[in-house]
């Protein structure tokens, strides 16, 4: 666990499934249903939950997903948007880089999908955009 006295400190961890909804509408994130953030959060790989001090309220997490040998997600990077500025993103990559490049094979795919300008964030630690060579997709539902 990391410590940051003065505002937050580092779990290694899912948060629960109803403070991962909150989370996310603080954060700008679209919704998700209970019962499958509940399923979700259990399957996965590797987990950050950064909790507010002195409340331990959840302020900001980041997850890895995937098949457990060759591919794998970073997914549900977020920061409550009254703690953004405070480089909480960057401590939550610098956790998920540190078990990609502890724990996961080397010839895995890692990847995301980056909103912007969190893009710039990403590019950072490694993470160069698919184009021209593919593009990244998503099943748009309504």
């Amino acid at each position: 666990m990391t410590v940051n006295k003065n505002v937050f400190y580092i779990e290694s961890i899912p948060p629960k499934a109803e403070e991962y909804l909150i989370l996310r509408k603080k954060a700008g994130l679209s919704s998700r249903q209970l019962i499958a953030s509940q399923v979700g959060l259990k399957k996965s790989i590797y987990a950050i939950s950064v909790r507010e001090h002195e409340t331990h309220r959840l302020i900001g997490m980041g997850r890895i997903i995937g098949d457990g040998g060759t591919v794998y997600q970073l997914v549900d990077i977020a920061v409550d948007s009254n703690y953004q500025g405070l480089k909480i993103g960057t401590q939550i990559m610098e956790h998920l880089m540190l078990f990609v490049n502890e724990s996961i094979n080397q010839q895995a795919y890692v990847n995301l999908i980056a909103d912007i300008p969190a893009d710039k964030l990403y590019e950072k630690f490694g993470f160069v955009k698919t184009e021209p060579e593919g593009i990244g997709m998503y099943l748009k539902r309504q």
